[in-house]
């Protein structure tokens, strides 16, 4: 009898859990759906709690308002595609010996997290201008973004990949402004570029940072 009913308790568990993310998944799909066709401001925690089929206490206990929400997207749009996050295919793609495939591969990452995660990030950034709760969260998402970069940039110069007379800083301020959310903005919303084009432009440009032997077979500029 105890073992039947540790089994029962063992399942009740699981049940909770999947029903908890079942919710999450639906509140944030959600409010990522409003956020992007009403805007911040217009879109309200009693809409999000309807589409999502939960009550505005079940969002505000997971989520804390309209910016955890947004912070959430944030989280999730970062994971990417698979099981594997993007940030650990970046790591792992520092074992390429050749630098211009390693600069490949961030390119093709990159394409696949902007349409995730500048979307939202361009929302942020809008809504700001009139929400100071997302300005911080703005400043610090944009932060760690430039840190990564500051990671890859410190890469390739501890690995002899840049080229001389390029700075880690330098490295770092130009992979953090091409893979900018505005870039993405200007070329593949507002200019209408295949994300293709958008990639290829990234690896273009950062392989610029490396040394001219490395970096002769880059593609031109679309």
């Amino acid at each position: 009898m105890p073992h039947h009913v540790k089994r029962r308790r063992t399942y009740d568990t699981t049940k909770r859990r999947a029903d908890a993310l079942a919710r999450r998944t639906a509140v944030l799909a959600s409010a990522r759906e409003l956020f992007l066709l009403d805007g911040f401001a217009a879109t309200t925690v009693a809409a999000v709690a309807e589409r999502g089929g939960v009550s505005q206490e079940t969002v505000y206990k997971n989520f804390g308002g309209k910016p955890g929400l947004v912070r959430a997207l944030h989280e999730d749009a970062m994971r990417g595609e698979g099981p594997v996050s993007p940030y650990q295919r970046s790591e792992d793609l520092r074992g390429q010996p050749d630098p211009y495939e390693i600069v490949r591969g961030w390119s093709r990452l990159s394409m696949e997290v902007a349409p995730r995660v500048s979307p939202l990030l361009l929302l942020m950034r809008d809504a700001a201008v009139i929400q100071p709760t997302l300005r911080d969260l703005l400043a610090e998402l944009d932060d760690a973004r430039h840190r990564r970069m500051s990671e890859n940039a410190q890469f390739l110069h501890k690995a002899g990949h840049l080229r001389e007379g390029v700075t880690t800083r330098a490295a770092a301020d130009l992979m953090w402004s091409v893979t900018s959310p505005e870039m993405y903005e200007l070329l593949v919303v507002r200019r209408a570029w295949s994300l293709n084009q958008y990639a290829d432009h990234i690896l273009h440009t950062v392989s610029s940072l490396l040394p001219p032997a490395r970096h002769a077979q880059t593609p031109k500029p679309p």
